[in-house]
């Protein structure tokens, strides 16, 4: 499974990355066939003063591509939310895909 993390508008701190990546590599346990993991970390309202942290992530499945935005306060919730979703997009996925 190849993991592509990407930050706009701003720089990450090892430490956010390393959290995203440890996350996104548990993907695998509900799907084995996860070919590429697309994250992308924005900052949302960038020339406001109130900043939306926003994760992005798009799995690739032969024949199939989920994607799922979510946004909050802090880059961890919302990649929490995010991950929490996608998470049951491939669990469905792969319910259909076996009946």
């Amino acid at each position: 499974m190849n993991v592509n993390i990407q930050t706009v508008h701003f720089d990450a701190d090892d430490k956010l990355v390393d959290f995203v990546s440890k996350k996104v590599q548990k993907l695998s346990t509900f799907h084995d066939k996860i070919v590429k993991v697309d994250v992308f970390l924005k900052l949302d309202n960038v020339v406001h003063t109130i900043k939306d942290k926003v994760a992005e992530i798009r799995v690739h499945i032969p024949g199939h591509e989920l994607f799922v935005k979510s946004s909050s306060k802090s880059f961890e919730e919302s990649f929490e939310n995010a991950l929490d979703s996608i998470t049951n997009q491939i669990k469905r996925k792969k319910e259909k895909l076996a009946a």
